[in-house]
């Protein structure tokens, strides 16, 4: 109960499952799904993950050999190229041959540096991307249902409550049903007829997936007149 002066809240509480059983069993089914797309997706994007930083370990460990072997060489050459008379031959080829082998191992540790700064990144987007489209489909729905239903519930509880479900039925109903109410529902409603106010007002609560109270019989509300 709320003290006197508070503001109302602005947002009806919410109902995420509808009363009817079948229709719940089917909202239950949707959520799981949902968790389970979410939860495999995820895993896939791990998946990306450790697998760029896996191929990243691979340009690491090659910038690791190279390297080993180009300063193997260069210092060779170095050696080489202190003898006398045919250092310098012997010690450019070994030198260049070492400088060369230095590349590849720089170009090892730019593509691990690469990959390891793409893993991240690129892992999100490729679990985000289904992720995000799902929840964009089902988050809607469900927060429509879930707010809908809370709002039924609280008409439901009020003094004018079948009235304002009725008058939302003759709003949101197929003719169809509605006709099944009374030949004219909306001048069924206008007249105030308890019995297709009250018809009216179950189509709304069915529909928003509340549970219908059974009203007292008409003999016992007379009674209750006097």
């Amino acid at each position: 109960m709320t003290s006197a002066g508070a503001p109302a809240s602005p947002v009806p509480p919410l109902r995420p499952y509808s009363a009817q059983p079948k229709r719940m069993v089917l909202q239950i089914a949707s959520d799981v799904f949902v968790l389970v797309w979410i939860y495999a997706w995820y895993r896939v994007g791990l998946l990306v993950h450790d697998t760029l930083v896996q191929v990243a370990g691979v340009g690491y460990r090659i910038q690791g050999s190279a390297g080993q072997v180009s300063g193997s060489l260069t210092q060779a050459g170095r050696s080489a190229g202190n003898l006398p008379l045919v250092g310098q031959n012997l010690g450019r080829p070994l030198t260049d041959a070492g400088a060369q082998i230095g590349d590849i191992s720089g170009a090892g540790r730019n593509a691990g540096d690469t990959l390891t700064n793409l893993a991240t990144p690129l892992g999100w987007a490729v679990a985000l991307g289904p992720i995000l489209l799902v929840l964009v489909i089902w988050l809607p729905r469900r927060w429509r249902f879930a707010r809908r239903a809370g709002e039924a519930a609280e008409m439901a509880d009020g003094a004018a409550g079948e009235e304002l479900l009725a008058l939302r039925a003759l709003a949101n109903r197929p003719l169809h049903e509605l006709r099944r109410v009374a030949p004219d529902p909306v001048q069924a409603w206008r007249d105030g007829d308890p019995e297709a106010v009250h018809a009216l007002a179950h189509l709304e609560l069915i529909a928003d997936g509340v549970r219908w109270r059974r009203p007292r019989p008409v003999g016992a509300r007379a009674m209750g007149r006097h």
